[in-house]
């Protein structure tokens, strides 16, 4: 009991990092469908990056340049992690949220833990606890009835447009992330994420080059500079390494499971701020996605027992 009570304690910070990871990132789907009009999408993400990046540099420039040998060393799976998590995920993200609603992004996102498992399996040959499988389909049972609002004819009427299909992409890309993080050299955190960050940088400033003539068009309003702030800082540089870390610390399946609270957080976002009601559903949901979250954390704990 002792033990295990020693490993609860072990795996609660990278959970804690990770409910504050998620909170953001819902946010970050509302705001990116919000600013549909306000920022094309690729420009969008260009700054996103930018913005990170200026954050990051006073942290972790020195950190990255004591490292640079390990750098130089581990540069093709930095360049991976670079264009799917910086570059392609979030470029096909923010398009998709031009054509989609943003509980339609939050809802497909919430696949992501799903994927994570078979192509761990495929492709890495990752072996999933039996718990670890029944908590994923309880979490995304929990999503499915938040979304769908328990209605059985709201799922069978369930139609894909071409920004679902890009946000399906996305959740692709995050899941090849996601897995891929254990090929990073062994350098420092910070270093790491600023390296990437870089990369989607550089990576994205073409990209947002071909919007150039919708650029001109973008005001500078307190609600765009806001916007800016908001996905260069808490989606981006808090979130990517609070991410990365849990990766580390209980495994990329256990990680990407709690991308199943995005959709809870997306409904509380959208009670506490657009003034819309708690029902029923949401309180099944709710307790099904924790219900499945727990029971991947106890399958962790038993795993390193």
């Amino acid at each position: 009991m002792t033990s295990e009570r020693g490993e609860w304690r072990h795996i609660a910070v990278p959970y804690a990092l990770l409910v504050l990871t998620m909170l953001f990132w819902a946010g970050n789907s509302i705001v990116g469908r919000a600013m549909r009009d306000d920022i094309p999408p690729l420009t969008l993400t260009w700054i996103r990056w930018v913005g990170s990046a200026t954050v990051l540099m006073p942290f972790a420039l020195r950190q990255a340049w004591a490292e640079r040998a390990e750098i130089r060393k581990g540069w093709p799976a930095l360049l991976l992690l670079g264009v799917t998590g910086m570059c392609i995920f979030n470029s096909l993200l923010y398009t998709g949220l031009h054509y989609t609603t943003a509980s339609n992004a939050l809802l497909i996102q919430a696949m992501i833990p799903a994927l994570v498992l078979m192509l761990g399996a495929l492709f890495f040959g990752d072996r999933t606890p039996v718990l670890r499988i029944v908590g994923v389909g309880l979490s995304t049972v929990g999503v499915g009835f938040i979304v769908f609002k328990g209605s059985l004819e709201a799922v069978l009427g369930l139609h894909l447009g071409p920004g679902d299909l890009l946000i399906l992409g996305a959740c692709v890309v995050w899941a090849i992330y996601t897995l891929c993080l254990r090929l990073a050299p062994p350098i420092a955190p910070m270093s790491l994420l600023l390296v990437t960050v870089l990369i989607g940088v550089i990576g994205t400033a073409p990209l947002a080059w071909t919007e150039r003539a919708q650029i001109a068009e973008i005001v500078l309003t307190p609600e765009v500079i806001g916007a800016c702030l908001y996905v260069s800082i808490f989606p981006s540089a808090l979130s990517y390494l609070f991410y990365n870390a849990a990766v580390v610390r209980i495994g990329p399946g256990a990680t990407g499971q709690t991308i199943a609270l995005m959709p809870l957080f997306g409904a509380w976002l959208a009670v506490f701020l657009l003034g819309e009601k708690l029902y029923a559903f949401h309180v099944v949901g709710m307790a099904l996605i924790f219900a499945g979250i727990a029971l991947s954390g106890l399958a962790l704990v038993r795993a390193k027992q």
